[in-house]
């Protein structure tokens, strides 16, 4: 019989942020993966957990993932965790994970603590939809490619950004998707130093702009703005009946939606078309 691989969630900052599964499961494994066993050991101490660390990041991935995957096979129950919340999210672990599902290696999440559900759980802009992105990238070049691909996207964007690169990405994204449009800039989340900025970017330039940022960071961009459906109802009706293969019900339905008015208006707008 393999053992288990238990994906558990680690405090993002406040220690107590644990559940009392997440401790038992830590205490319980033969071995703990963990992405730096430094500041991880931290955490185990704060819980006198003796269970054995070793090292799980980046630069080992591929090589420590055959390791754990023939001491999963073996029998022994392993744990993987990162520095904070959540393992997988912007962090290393799919690999792992990929592995034992093709090596029918059980995998069972301890879920916990993330900074993106965080972040926007207190953000106050949409969370009907959101994509999240990781970090942006590191460049201004594709920075300002990838927040073209985004700008209009109807849905909350939520990223990691690097304290340094705080205030070029406020910047870049404020050319692309206007210095007007409302951002949410998390910092320190469940730590001494907490900070949640809400307001657009012009305003957030000038409150980060002073002083060196420090810190973990979540960024959220706020929805773009709904735009005006071109023509009128009847120019959409005619569009999509010529150039789509929906029924009229289905044409109907989507106008409405587009346009923002009542079915029964566009239905008898179809019939009149009819």
């Amino acid at each position: 019989m393999s053992g288990t691989l238990y994906v558990v969630a680690t405090p993002i900052g406040n220690l107590e942020d644990i559940t009392y599964r997440a401790v038992r499961v830590l205490q319980e494994v033969d071995l703990i993966a963990a992405e730096d066993t430094r500041h991880s050991r931290k955490l185990l101490n704060h819980y006198s957990i003796d269970s054995t660390l070793i090292s799980y990041h980046e630069h080992n991935e591929e090589f420590r993932s055959l390791q754990l995957i023939e001491k999963l096979q073996s029998g022994q129950s392993i744990a993987l965790i990162s520095d904070a919340g959540t393992p997988c999210i912007a962090d290393p672990g799919y690999r792992l994970i990929s592995s034992c599902r093709q090596e029918g290696v059980p995998v069972v999440t301890v879920p916990g603590p993330s900074a993106v559900i965080a972040a926007l759980s207190i953000s106050g802009l949409s969370t009907d939809a959101f994509r999240f992105v990781g970090f942006l990238p590191a460049k201004t070049h594709g920075r300002r490619q990838f927040l073209e691909l985004v700008k209009n996207e109807q849905q909350t964007i939520v990223c990691y950004e690097a304290p340094h690169r705080l205030i070029s990405s406020l910047n870049d994204m404020g050319e692309i998707c206007g210095f007007d449009r409302p951002v949410v800039v998390a910092r320190e989340l469940t730590k001494r130093h907490e900070e949640l900025f809400s307001g657009d970017i012009t305003e957030a330039l000038e409150y980060f702009s002073p002083d060196r940022v420090k810190g973990e960071i979540v960024m959220l961009l706020s929805p773009a703005p709904a735009r005006q459906p071109e023509g009128t109802v009847r120019d959409a009706l005619i569009r999509l009946r010529e150039e789509s293969d929906l029924s009229w019900k289905e044409i109907v339905k989507q106008v409405a939606k587009e346009f923002g008015v009542p079915g029964s208006d566009v239905y008898k707008e179809s019939l009149e078309l009819r």
